[in-house]
């Protein structure tokens, strides 16, 4: 019945190309010039990944972009669909999902500023070995906290598309045992997305020292990307191509990464990491070298990778 299935679809949308349990066709909503839209027939469920046009019955994509005998035909799988009515039977299910904002801590206190206090003298020389630079200070709005329940932390905010913090990471400049206290708050953002230039290829890494480090980047705040995440649909609307940047001993994950981006149709290159902890130990120099010598992964080149990884 799949099979069937996917001949009228064929005939209604255009080719399409396999990833998984998903088929990407064409969108007809909104006519981006790639395989955008992700049909899954077991779930019967549609989205598109460039304009969110979605909907939990495939039979509305047949009855409005098909013709007469699409519909009966799509009709013949089951009973008593009355087509002449089905915008009644099966409305679209949207749901709007407003964007995080949080406040910074209250103790926070910029290092991009003028007159700083006196204790500004260890987080900045903690900074300054770590290679991070004005510039970086003034370009991410670094700061730290003296007191309260971030105290002794270096303060790395996030701002969204119109410039509201959603996010912060709070990195200790002693040697504190939890290296990392951040926010109870979702790590489901684009982080810096207000600095991200979408027109340029994107480099993605784990951490935001790595960040820091790779012109145009954004961390993943861990070493996964999940398919349901607002960076993953930011990926598959905006970029072409994407860097991966992750630590050595992420290579599995950097890996499954890799192939989901590769079957949504974004050209991956991987950059070699080796020799480093991770990305934020390298130079700007450095990272720049290896971004050059970047490998574009085709399928031959994933198999040869997954092949090595036995």
């Amino acid at each position: 019945m799949d099979s069937e299935k996917l001949e009228i679809l064929e005939e209604v949308l255009g080719n399409f190309y396999r990833s998984n349990d998903e088929h990407l066709f064409a969108c007809p909503f909104c006519n981006h010039h790639k395989k955008k839209m992700s049909v899954n027939i077991s779930k019967n469920t549609y989205k598109c990944w460039v304009c969110d046009s979605s909907g939990r019955n495939i039979f509305y994509l047949i009855k409005r972009f098909g013709k007469y005998h699409h519909r009966k035909a799509w009709g013949n799988f089951f009973e008593k669909v009355d087509i002449s009515d089905f915008d009644n039977i099966f409305q679209q299910e949207e749901a709007f999902e407003q964007e995080q904002r949080i406040s910074l801590p209250p103790e926070y206190i910029c290092l991009a500023n003028k007159d700083l206090p006196a204790s500004s003298r260890e987080p900045l020389k903690y900074l300054k070995k770590r290679g991070i630079t004005s510039y970086d200070i003034l370009r991410w709005k670094i700061g730290y906290c003296e007191s309260g329940e971030y105290k002794n932390r270096i303060i790395i905010p996030s701002f969204n598309l119109d410039g509201h913090c959603n996010y912060f990471i709070a990195r200790t400049y002693r040697q504190d045992w939890l290296k990392y206290k951040n926010p109870p708050a979702s790590k489901n953002i684009v982080f810096n997305e207000l600095w991200v230039d979408w027109d340029k290829p994107v480099v993605l890494v784990e951490g935001t020292f790595d960040a820091i480090n790779a012109d145009n980047s954004i961390p993943l705040l861990g070493s996964t990307l999940s398919p349901y995440s607002r960076l993953f649909k930011a990926l598959l609307t905006h970029s072409n191509e994407v860097y991966m940047a992750l630590d050595q001993d992420a290579e599995k994950k950097a890996l499954s990464i890799v192939n989901v981006l590769n079957s949504y149709g974004v050209d991956v290159y991987k950059i070699n990491t080796s020799g480093y902890e991770d990305v934020g130990i390298m130079t700007k120099e450095e990272f720049e070298e290896r971004k050059a010598e970047a490998v574009l992964f085709d399928e031959s080149t994933l198999l040869i990778q997954k092949i090595m990884q036995i």
